[in-house]
């Protein structure tokens, strides 16, 4: 069952990889005193297990310098993958937090430190790049150690850390991440980051009851991944659960940045290796050579955990038919550039898509760059007809938007459709795209007529593959009209 629940892991976070842009992995990992202990010979094992999971935001515990925080991104992470970057580093008592994080989705705000008796505890604030959504993160490391007087301690620093979150305005994004070094469920520094007396809590989106040194939670243990002593790393195999991911209510909700359950694991624990070396054959969850790299390059071993992060998709829904290839009840499919133009002068476009008009003049567009309860004018343009702008701007309203050009002559700007068999169409003839249909597009056409020109070129105005005397009578009954671009 511990075999079958690791590999359901791995299958979920496999699926969140490739199934949306807006799911996204965090991973606390405490990396053994970087860059004092055992560092050259330490890196490619680090390599190694970035290489194969490059979570898109990395907390760490007891990095030491500035020159450990330059020297684990430009030897361990950037080979991986060159988007990540250093958020800002804070050397503090003792060993320090340090974050890393994917500059393609990420920017970073600010780091600060909450002040405790022993160590700091870091607030890290990070802003999402898509939606400008804000995700705060709090890594700790509290005092080591299972005694009455040790536990005291956690429990204060803990205090110090919900001082800050119990500030925090309701619905705020948080996590706190890291090495705990707590024993068991009624430790009281545990209780006390559960307490939902006052806003700032978290919750454990696994809350194993009673002491977690047991056999039964042993796919959740984090250190030790090796039975014996060396590179100043704890030893006696693995059978603590110190470092956890717990998180706001605001991420257990539904809706922003959410959680994903099933996706919290720690990198590399099949579950099989309590009291023992997470390297010892088999390991079913990530293979010999990562179980190696794990075993060697620090104490503890990775915790990760998915989450959902906002989409800024719009959605809109489209209906144009175009004049020349319209019969009067279908149209032959024709592709068209959609833009969203800002509502004032000079009109800049904010988003331009290419797609195409289906049978029915129909078509729906995702746009990323959109933001909901701003005008913009909406421009369709055609290979062979005049550009054509809505009547007025429009706006989306919780994602959505939609228009319909078909209805009415007034829903262009300028009244600028043709009325075929009871629709409104986008005027035809305008082949050479410089916004009037005149006597250089009616010779196109003409030209390419006398010589059977045929294929998917702009003479050929009704869609039939073919540039003929239908296709020249078209642009010449428009050209009579004297159409041309109206936009404001």
């Amino acid at each position: 069952m511990k075999k079958l629940l690791t590999k359901i892991f791995f299958i979920l976070i496999i699926t969140v990889s490739v199934c949306g842009q807006n799911q996204h992995t965090i991973m606390t990992y405490n990396i053994l005193n970087y860059p004092i202990t055992d560092t050259t010979s330490r890196n490619p094992y680090f390599r190694t297990i970035f290489a194969n999971i490059q979570p898109d935001i990395i907390v760490v515990q007891e990095m030491i310098s500035q020159q450990g925080v330059n020297a684990f991104l430009n030897k361990i992470l950037l080979p991986n993958n060159s988007n990540y970057q250093a958020g800002t580093f804070i050397n503090g008592f003792d060993s320090d937090n340090a974050i890393f994080f994917k500059s393609n989705l990420f920017t970073f705000i600010s780091n600060t430190p909450i002040r405790t008796a022993l160590r700091d505890i870091n607030e890290f604030k990070l802003v999402y790049i898509l939606t400008n959504d804000t995700l705060i993160i709090y890594s700790v490391h509290l005092k080591a150690s299972d005694s009455v007087q040790n536990e005291l301690l956690r429990a204060a620093e803990v205090d110090s850390l919900r001082q800050r979150t119990n500030s925090l305005p309701p619905n705020t994004n948080f996590i706190v991440l890291g090495d705990f070094n707590i024993y068991r469920s009624g430790e009281l520094a545990y209780q006390k980051l559960l307490d939902q007396t006052s806003s700032g809590y978290v919750i454990d989106p696994l809350y194993l009851s009673g002491t977690w040194n047991n056999p039964a939670y042993s796919i959740y243990h984090t250190q030790s991944p090796r039975l014996r002593q060396f590179g100043d790393g704890v030893g006696g195999g693995l059978d603590d659960r110190f470092d956890m991911i717990l998180m706001s209510q605001a991420v257990m909700d539904s809706g922003g940045i959410t959680f994903i359950p099933g996706t919290y694991y720690a990198y590399g624990n099949d579950g099989n290796h309590y009291n023992d070396s997470i390297n010892r054959p088999p390991n079913t969850a990530v293979g010999q050579l990562i179980a190696d790299a794990l075993h060697y390059a620090s104490d503890h071993l990775p915790v990760v955990a998915s989450f959902s992060f906002p989409s800024n998709s719009k959605s809109l829904s489209l209906k144009m038919f175009i004049e020349g290839r319209f019969n009067g009840s279908t149209m032959i499919p024709d592709s068209i550039i959609v833009e969203l133009r800002t509502a004032t002068n000079p009109f800049n476009i904010v988003e331009q898509k290419k797609i195409l008009l289906n049978i029915n003049g129909e078509a729906a567009l995702s746009l990323n760059q959109i933001n909901n309860n701003t005008p913009y004018y909406l421009v369709v343009k055609n290979r062979n007809s005049l550009e054509t702008w809505s009547a007025l701007p429009i706006t989306f309203i919780n994602d959505v938007a939609d228009y319909d050009f078909t209805t009415s002559n007034d829903k262009a700007y300028g009244n600028n459709l043709k009325l075929k068999n009871g629709k409104w169409c986008m005027i035809t003839g305008d082949v050479n795209q410089d916004g009037f249909i005149e006597i250089n597009d009616l010779v196109s056409v003409f030209i390419n007529s006398t010589l059977n020109i045929g294929g998917y070129v702009n003479t050929d105005l009704n869609g039939d593959s073919i540039t003929n005397s239908s296709d020249v009578n078209i642009v010449y009954q428009n050209n009579i009209s004297g159409y041309s671009v109206k936009k404001p």
